[in-house]
């Protein structure tokens, strides 16, 4: 028994270690001048609008069909009523002993995509995940099926944190896009070009910039005819609005309509045509996304270990919220998590009889908080002080992150008990 449960704990923990040494790479690049803080807000901002909607796009879509799209229903359905209960929960406990704001929404909130995506690659490579393979299938194709599954969970998670994110810090959100690509930003004749400067010529981004001028004028004009109570629902519903999102949908159409998803996903010599070029290019930039991520917290984290040794406004991090914070995302969440799936897995036939399925959500809500956290602190106009304390819990969170092996083991355990059992 000691053997059954200590060969998974340790693959589980090998593959955890896997994700703390990304993460110190990107400490590295840092600290050697590689990567700074600009640099890493780059990149990140390139990875999410970019790179993240191609791996939504092709991962989705190479893995929905017809006949398996409902499979994906329950992922939606879980991942709203864990972050709902998440935050409804935090927010009485945080009212009822007085946390920092910032205890919500560490809770709530975890890093959903990178993380998983990073584990369960490593746990591939471990060999813990044969038993939740299918006998006709490969490992990998198991694989880029969990993967699947992480990318609805984080498409309806990412959604959420846009939307309520900077309510639940106590302050309002500012526009993070704020001067990007603003008219100031553009480059008229005459002037010298600068980062911001179209590469295409100057009549096209005028007739841009007048189509885009109408367009915003004729959404306004039908925007203003709608009663006050339709203008507040489509301004909150924009806000859920992002690039993983339309990745994820463009994903689901093409896995749907069974003549796109064989042109997409096919071989050429059955029928698909753009797989060879227009497909592998975006798998190429969507597997960036992963590993860069990864490299991006260890540098925003080594930023801000930097800022507190230089003793800019360094907030303390109170024991009580950062010892809760910990415990309910390694082992509550966790916890109830595996309980949950567990029961309806076992007494009912929600999830159908795959595996992968029944153990990714059972571990969809493990993890450390999502860095999205520093990002939303700040844009959310919260003091600096504040702002330097979640640096240090983010900082101690994602050190913590082998206590991920003890859900791993658990969820594993869990599957081979009901599959034993059904």
């Amino acid at each position: 028994m000691a053997s059954e449960i200590l060969q998974p704990f340790l693959g589980a923990l090998q593959a955890s270690l896997t994700v703390l040494l990304d993460i110190f790479y990107g400490v590295l690049a840092a600290q050697f001048g590689l990567l700074d803080d600009d640099s890493a807000n780059a990149i990140s901002r390139a990875a999410i609008k970019m790179f993240l909607p191609a791996l939504m796009f092709t991962r989705i879509g190479s893995e929905v069909h017809l006949e398996s799209a409902t499979r994906y229903l329950p992922i939606i359905v879980w991942a709203i009523v864990y972050h709902v209960a998440a935050i409804a929960g935090t927010l009485a406990i945080s009212r009822m002993f007085k946390l920092p704001a910032w205890t919500t929404p560490a809770i709530s909130f975890n890093n959903a995509i990178s993380m998983p995506l990073l584990l369960v690659r490593s746990l591939e490579v471990t060999g813990v995940l044969e038993p939740l393979t299918a006998k006709s299938e490969s490992p990998s194709a198991a694989v880029d099926r969990a993967e699947s599954y992480f990318l609805v969970f984080a498409m309806v998670a990412n959604g959420i944190v846009f939307a309520v994110g900077g309510n639940l810090l106590g302050k309002n959100e500012k526009d993070q896009d704020d001067g990007e690509n603003g008219p100031g930003d553009r480059h008229e004749d005459g002037e010298e070009p600068t980062e911001h400067t179209s590469l295409l010529p100057n009549s096209a981004v005028r007739a841009e910039e007048r189509i885009g001028a109408k367009a915003h004028n004729k959404v306004n004009e039908y925007n203003d005819k709608l009663p006050p109570w339709a203008q507040k629902t489509l301004r909150y519903s924009s806000k859920f609005v992002n690039g993983p999102l339309l990745g994820a949908v463009l994903g689901f159409v093409v896995g749907l309509v069974p003549w796109l998803h064989r042109v997409f996903f096919n071989d050429t010599q059955q029928g698909g045509y753009l797989n060879a070029w227009l497909t592998s290019s975006l798998k190429n930039i969507g597997d960036l996304f992963v590993v860069l991520q990864v490299v991006v917290v260890g540098v925003q984290l080594a930023t801000s270990l930097r800022k507190l040794k230089q003793g800019e406004e360094s907030g303390p991090v109170p024991w009580v919220p950062m010892v809760f914070i910990i415990v309910a995302r390694y082992l509550i969440w966790p916890a109830i998590g595996i309980a949950i799936i567990g029961a309806f897995a076992a007494k009912t036939n929600v999830f159908g009889d795959d595996k992968m399925l029944w153990f990714t959500m059972m571990v969809m809500p493990t993890g450390p908080p999502a860095m999205k956290l520093l990002a939303l602190a700040d844009t959310s106009g919260i003091d600096q002080t504040e702002i330097m304390s979640i640096s240090k819990l983010l900082t101690i969170a994602h050190v913590a992150a082998p206590l991920s092996s003890i859900a791993v083991v658990g969820a594993l355990k869990a599957v081979e008990m009901i599959g034993g059992s059904s």
